[in-house]
């Protein structure tokens, strides 16, 4: 027997709005989805000003397959008058535009000791494991009498923009007036040069380009800056002519650079120091790059990267091999963040690790926090030195970080604070000195003691 007609009709009925809730509640959870997907897209620096840069290489022991990934922060500050955050000007590099990775093992302590054929009194210590649970600093009785050397770190310089048209009117000698001469009394000063210095080349597609004039150096040079860093993001203002023309006007001035070069073997290179019978070796990397063609390759001018950290930790632990002390300049982290982020305390650990005694930071053009590791220091950020001022006062304190190093490649650390003026770091006051040291306590998480004369300990210690 047949169901009624009506039957069927309701029959029908429900089967529709059975399977309407269906593609309703599908619709729903797709919309929620996507919603999902791109609020965490967003929130997760997949914007874009903000492109997380993926290692490039697969053989390398890069610390940051193991830290948060997040971007070198490339936003300049308002070097130009304004105070507002610029675009990124960081971008993603290639595989290929870095150092290969390939046949580049991990630094080992045993190959990381002896002697090399350049320095035949070179410590035999091991890098960074062995000096586990080694406090941070000199040993009792070390008082600089001829048993160590003076090294003087300071941060970002310029000659252009105001900076440059203050120059003009003041002297290239104005930036240096008020250093009391502390560059001429060390044995190493060195700084970080965030500019090409030319007078020619083609400008970078980029927010902030900065072009200094080669007579800027004499005056740096008489200062007592011996040597600079050029592993950042501005080297390559004024394309591969233009870090040529650094590379010569540098040398001509007798002024060695690390960090950027001809080629990658130079660019990747040490400079090594002979003071009072101690070998010191200068590196300098950087993790922030504006474009993949910045990175120096074989016949091609550009800066050492630190984004495939195996060519930097190779380079360190071959430095470890012929010199004392080992001291690497790196340029990372975010502009204006006052702490460091998981990248740059896992890279800044395995510099040690492969060698280095120091590791002194740049790039977010404010001070952040020092970390005592394996009984050797890592000075995150130093800040401005000869810089532009902006309408951020963080970006106005900076310091001095010195070090006394022994022959065994430990090290004292000492902040000299200083107010970042337009072109020139003037001596704070006393009562904004002891501001700033308690500042910079604070930012190290409760790692470090700064008594009020700067000398940092570590805590507990």
């Amino acid at each position: 027997m047949y169901p009624p007609r009506s039957s069927k009709k309701r029959s029908n009925n429900t089967r529709k709005k059975r399977k309407n809730r269906i593609w309703s509640w599908i619709n729903f959870s797709l919309l929620a989805l996507i919603t999902v997907l791109l609020f965490y897209l967003f929130y997760s620096g997949g914007g874009r000003d903000s492109i997380p840069l993926p290692e490039t290489g697969t053989a390398s022991p890069s610390p940051e397959r193991s830290a948060a990934a997040g971007t070198a922060g490339a936003a300049e500050p308002g070097a130009l008058g304004g105070a507002s955050a610029a675009p990124s000007d960081v971008l993603q590099p290639s595989a290929s535009a870095a150092p290969s990775a390939e046949a580049m093992p991990t630094p080992s302590p045993a190959a990381s000791t002896g002697s090399g054929p350049e320095q035949s009194g070179a410590s035999q210590q091991a890098p960074g494991a062995e000096a586990d649970g080694q406090s941070a600093g000199l040993p009792d009785g070390e008082d600089g009498s001829g048993k160590t050397v003076t090294l003087n770190f300071a941060g970002d310089v310029i000659f252009a923009s105001k900076v440059g048209e203050l120059l003009k009117q003041k002297g290239y000698d104005y930036p240096y007036a008020r250093l009391g001469g502390m560059f001429l009394q060390d044995d190493l000063s060195v700084i970080n040069l965030e500019t090409p210095v030319t007078d020619r080349g083609t400008e970078a597609n980029k927010t902030f380009v900065f072009k200094s004039p080669p007579e800027a150096l004499n005056a740096l040079k008489a200062a007592g800056v011996d040597a600079v860093n050029l592993a950042n993001n501005h080297t390559l203002d004024m394309g591969e002519q233009g870090l040529r023309d650094t590379l010569t006007n540098l040398s001509q001035q007798g002024i060695p650079f690390v960090g950027a070069g001809a080629d990658s073997t130079q660019a990747y290179s040490a400079q090594y120091f002979n003071r009072k019978g101690m070998t010191i070796a200068l590196l300098g990397f950087t993790r922030v790059i504006p474009e993949a063609g910045w990175v120096a390759g074989k016949g091609k001018p550009g800066v050492a990267s630190a984004y495939d950290s195996g060519p930097a930790l190779k380079a360190i632990a071959e430095a470890r091999k012929k010199a004392d002390i080992v001291a690497v300049i790196v340029h990372w982290g975010k502009e204006r963040e006052n702490e460091p982020n998981a990248v740059q305390q896992s890279l800044g650990r395995s510099f040690i690790d492969a060698g280095a005694d120091l590791v002194i930071g740049g790039h977010p053009h404010v001070l952040q926090g020092l970390e005592p590791y394996k009984g050797k220091w890592i000075a995150y950020s130093t800040g401005n030195f000869i810089f532009t001022r902006s309408s951020a006062k963080t970006t106005w304190e900076t310091a001095v970080f010195q070090a006394e190093c022994s022959v065994q490649g430990q090290c004292s650390m000492k902040l000299t604070p200083f107010e970042a003026e337009l072109g020139q770091p003037v001596p704070m006051s006393a009562a904004d000195g002891q501001k700033l040291l308690r500042r910079v306590e604070s930012l190290s998480s409760g790692k470090v003691e700064i008594d009020e004369a700067g000398r940092v300990t570590e805590a507990g210690r």
